[in-house]
């Protein structure tokens, strides 16, 4: 098993910035990939960005790429979420997930840290 806290979120003004983290515990060296998602209020949720363990491979989802940047530090098996240039439609709860080498879906989600930017 692989326990996932986020940390980092709350109230910010357009155009601010936020750093979201996630701290893996437990099995952490059976992480091939971890990911972040959000989702908002009556809407489903989505991908974000993700990253590999190995930090050789990240990926962006369009609406968020140019403003956040996903790093890890596998020393705290930490991963992170810099989040600049917030838009109110950033709005939502982030949560952070991990999966395995042979998974296809995140197997570990985090309870998720409310993002809440305002206009």
């Amino acid at each position: 098993q692989v326990q996932l806290v986020e940390s980092g979120g709350g109230l910010v003004q357009a155009g601010g910035s936020l750093r979201l983290s996630c701290a893996a515990s437990g099995r952490t060296f059976s992480i091939y990939r971890m990911g972040w998602f959000r989702q908002a209020p009556g809407k489903e949720r989505e991908f974000v960005a993700r990253i590999s363990w190995s930090g050789g491979s990240i990926l962006y989802a369009d609406s968020v790429k140019g403003r956040f940047t996903i790093s890890r530090d596998n020393a705290k098996n930490t991963v992170f979420l810099q989040m600049n240039s917030l838009k109110p439609e950033d709005t939502a709860v982030y949560y952070c997930a991990a999966r395995g080498p042979t998974s296809y879906e995140y197997d570990f989600w985090g309870q998720g840290t409310q993002v809440t930017v305002s206009s």
